[in-house]
C-alpha cells in the first residue's frame, strides 16, 4: 500500500514532459488496478530519468562575450576618449559670454509711474 502511495505522489509531482510511454491518466489508472506491479512499472518505465537536458541557448550581454571584445579596436576607445576630454578641457576655459543688461526680461511688465 505504502508503494503504491509512493508511486501516485511520484506520478502526481513528475512534469508531463518527464512522463514516458502513457499520458498521466492512464499511469494513475495503472498504478492503481496494479497495486504492486503499476507503481514497479511507473518507476522503471514511465519515468524518465534525470539524465543529461538539453540546455536552451541564452544570450548574454555584449560585455561578456570574449569574441565581441576582441572585435573592438581598444586604440580607437582610447583616442576618443582623449579627444573628448580635450573637448571637456576646453569648454572649461572657456570664458562665460556676459549677458546684456540692456536687454529687458519679457516676463517682468513694464514698470509704469
Amino acid at each position: 500500500m505504502a508503494f503504491t502511495v509512493y508511486a501516485l505522489v511520484d506520478l502526481f509531482m513528475t512534469h508531463a514532459p518527464r512522463v514516458r510511454a502513457f499520458p498521466k491518466a492512464v499511469w494513475i489508472a495503472i498504478v492503481v488496478a496494479l497495486p504492486v506491479i503499476g507503481p514497479l512499472l511507473w518507476l522503471l518505465v514511465g519515468k524518465s530519468r534525470g539524465g543529461p537536458t538539453k540546455r536552451r541557448a541564452t544570450r548574454s550581454a555584449p560585455d561578456d562575450d570574449p569574441r565581441f571584445l576582441g572585435s573592438i579596436d581598444a586604440e580607437s576607445s582610447d583616442e576618443r576618449i582623449r579627444r573628448l576630454e580635450e573637448e571637456l578641457r576646453k569648454l572649461d576655459e572657456e570664458e562665460p559670454q556676459p549677458q546684456g543688461d540692456d536687454e529687458t526680461d519679457q516676463d517682468t511688465p513694464p514698470k509704469s509711474s
